[in-house]
């Protein structure tokens, strides 16, 4: 009887996840899009900002763009941006109201930053910060 393969082995003895995750041919780059980055142009794999962040800035900035324009900026899939978007409803940072057929986000700036590192700062420190003009 022939021994059944593991489907998650490749032939040549390495792991095969069935994450999204990319391989990169340099360490340290990575394919995902970065805003104003050109797709092929290789950038690193992490940034000093999470997801979170990143669409809390979005929505900030434009309180009525849709979730799929978010995900384009920030670079992650539109789902993301939906589970984001609880998380961030759920930790009382933004609040969503229906207008129409669409959703309009207003955040919530007096709130402080999660991290007791950072939690002398608030949302809406961070948010001026970012969106200050050079």
């Amino acid at each position: 009887m022939a021994a059944k393969r593991n489907p998650k082995k490749k032939s040549d003895g390495s792991s095969h996840s069935r994450s999204n995750s990319r391989r990169t041919d340099k360490p340290g780059t990575s394919n995902r899009p970065i805003a104003d980055r050109p797709d092929d142009e290789p950038g690193p794999s992490w940034t000093f900002l999470t997801n979170h962040s990143h669409v809390l800035i979005v929505l900030a900035s434009n309180p009525s763009m849709t979730l799929r324009e978010v995900a384009v900026l920030v670079g992650i899939t539109e789902r993301a941006v939906q589970r984001i978007v609880v998380d961030l409803e759920e930790g009382g940072f933004i609040e969503r109201e229906k207008v129409g057929r669409r959703n309009q986000y207003r955040t919530l700036t007096d709130l402080a930053l999660r991290h007791p590192i950072e939690s002398h700062c608030t949302i809406g420190d961070l948010i001026e910060r970012i969106n200050k003009p050079r």
